[in-house]
C-alpha cells in the first residue's frame, strides 16, 4: 500500500465528465460501507437520509478565483496562485523560457515583472497595480477537461455557498449541493483555499516521499463551536477532511493557518466519521486520502463498481458517500 502503483486504475475516457449536469443535485451517489464493504447505488438527493441525530455536515466555502489569464506581449499563460505580499504574486507560467528573472509583460491590467524563480519552478512576480481578475481572468479548469472555461463554468465551477475567494480549483464534492439541500441538513463551513497541489501528480514511487503543497485555511468561531458539539462529522470533500485532520488533538479552536498534511494509508482519520467525495484521478493524493478512510481494497473495489455502472468521474462527475 506504500507504492504509487497500488493506487492505479484504468478509467475509460468517456466516463470523464467535462460538463456539469443540468441540475446540481441530479448526480448519482455510490454509498460505501467501510466496515462491511457493502455498496449501494443511490442519488445525491438521498444524501440527507443518511444523516443521523447529532451529525454535522462540514463544507468548504472557498471561492475559485478567475486566476488563469494570458499576457498581452509576449504571449504567456499565467496562473496566479497566491498574493504573498501586496502586489507580489506566486504564479505558474507557460512557457517558462519567456519569463526569466527580470522579464516583463502586461496582464490583468497591470505591468508584471519576474522577481524570482523558486526551486519549484513557480515565479514570484511583482505587479505595478491591482490585477483585474473579473475582467481579464478565466476559471482555471482542471487539465483533464481539455477545454477552456466558458460562461457556464463561471457559475457551475463554484459551489452555491462559495464565499471566501482564494482557490485555483473547486472543492468539487460541494458542487452537488443546492440551497434546498443545505436547508435540510445541519451544516457548518470552514475554508481551505485549494492550491496547485490538486493538479500535480505524485512523482515518487514510494508515496510517503511525496511532498504536499501548503494550503491556507480558516476555521471561524461558529464552525469550531458546531464541530465540537457534533456527535459525528460528515466531511464534504477531501479539502474539509484535510483541515479537520490537520488540527491538534483536543477541541477544535478558531484559527487560520496553513497545512501540508498528506493523508494516506496506513494513516487513520480521527475526526471525520463519514465522507462525501467525488471520484478521483488514478495515483492522486486525493485517492490516497479516501483509501486511508475506507481502506485501499474497498476503495478500489468501489471504483471498479462505479466504472461498471458508468458513473461520471472527476470534478463535474458523480459522488461517493463513505459511511
Amino acid at each position: 500500500m506504500d507504492r504509487l502503483a497500488d493506487y492505479d486504475f484504468h478509467l475509460p475516457q468517456e466516463l470523464i465528465a467535462s460538463r456539469p449536469l443540468d441540475r446540481r443535485d441530479a448526480s448519482r451517489m455510490l454509498v460505501l460501507d467501510r466496515t462491511t464493504g457493502e455498496i449501494a447505488h443511490r442519488a445525491f438527493t438521498d444524501f440527507p437520509g443518511y444523516l443521523r441525530a447529532g451529525d454535522l455536515v462540514v463544507l468548504n466555502n472557498s471561492r475559485v478565483v478567475r486566476a488563469r489569464m494570458f499576457s498581452e506581449n509576449p504571449r504567456v499563460e499565467l496562473l496566479f496562485l497566491e498574493e504573498v505580499t501586496p502586489h507580489r504574486w506566486k504564479c505558474l507560467v507557460k512557457p517558462g523560457r519567456r519569463m526569466r528573472v527580470g522579464a516583463t509583460c502586461r496582464a490583468g491590467g497591470a505591468g508584471l515583472r519576474v522577481a524570482e524563480i523558486l526551486d519549484s519552478g513557480e515565479r514570484l512576480i511583482d505587479a505595478d497595480g491591482p490585477i483585474d481578475f473579473a475582467r481579464h481572468g478565466q476559471i482555471p479548469l482542471p487539465p483533464y477537461m481539455r477545454r477552456p472555461a466558458d460562461t457556464q463554468d463561471d457559475a457551475r465551477y463554484q459551489t452555491v455557498f462559495a464565499d471566501a475567494e482564494g482557490s485555483v480549483a473547486a472543492p468539487t464534492a460541494g458542487l452537488h449541493f443546492t440551497p434546498e439541500v443545505l436547508a435540510r441538513i445541519p451544516h457548518a463551513f470552514l475554508t481551505l483555499h485549494v492550491g496547485i497541489g490538486t493538479f500535480l501528480p505524485v512523482k515518487t514511487e514510494r508515496i510517503a516521499d511525496h511532498a504536499m503543497h501548503e494550503e491556507r485555511y480558516t476555521i471561524d468561531a461558529a464552525a469550531a463551536e458546531a464541530i465540537n458539539a457534533a456527535q459525528r462529522i460528515v466531511a464534504v470533500g477531501t479539502t474539509s477532511a484535510r483541515v479537520l485532520e490537520a488540527q491538534p488533538p483536543g477541541p477544535i479552536a478558531s484559527r487560520s493557518g496553513r497545512t501540508a498534511i498528506f493523508i494516506h494509508p496506513p494513516a487513520t482519520l480521527h475526526r471525520v466519521g463519514a465522507l462525501l467525495t467525488n471520484f478521483h484521478l488514478p495515483k492522486s493524493t486525493l485517492l490516497m486520502l479516501v483509501s486511508a478512510f475506507a481502506g485501499r481494497e474497498r476503495c478500489l473495489a468501489a471504483y471498479e463498481e462505479a466504472i461498471r455502472e458508468r458513473y461520471r468521474f472527476y470534478s463535474y462527475g458523480d459522488c461517493m458517500l463513505i459511511v
